[in-house]
């Protein structure tokens, strides 16, 4: 089996991660600039085997579109084009930056630490992860 990684796209940073190769485990990737992602994916892929990507679909809690969507949806339709061997497919992130506060805190992490905006966006992007597996299980 091959990797699927997921992407927390921002319009600074970009939080990653990436399960294990059975697809059993999500774990943190790494935080990139967003300007530099697409290059750092196609390095990436070009390493690893990824069977496809799972990109955050950014909306507001009532389900209406955020400002980020338009920006995510460019960075997909450009994938798309570059590197259609690779699929790319929308799901939902809404709560997942609230989520990801939550674990720090739940995590014992200092205040410190929360305050980095790439831990949040990796783990924002390994929530999204996990939820993305758990929903294909079903």
């Amino acid at each position: 089996m091959a990797r699927i990684l997921s992407i927390d796209y921002g319009r600074k940073r970009t939080g990653l991660a990436v399960t294990d190769p059975l697809q059993l485990i999500a774990g943190g990737l790494a935080t990139v600039s967003t300007s530099e992602l697409f290059d750092w994916l196609k390095n990436y892929i070009g390493r690893e085997d990824v069977e496809r990507i799972v990109i955050g679909e950014p909306r507001q809690p009532n389900g209406e579109p955020s400002e980020n969507l338009a920006r995510v949806q460019q960075f997909v339709n450009r994938w798309r084009k570059a590197v259609p061997n690779v699929p790319i497919e929308y799901y939902d992130e809404r709560f997942t930056s609230v989520l990801a506060h939550q674990v720090m805190l739940d995590s014992g992490i200092g205040k410190k630490a929360r305050q980095n905006k790439g831990l949040v966006d990796e783990i924002s992007a390994t929530i999204i992860l996990e939820d993305y597996m758990r929903s294909r299980k079903f």
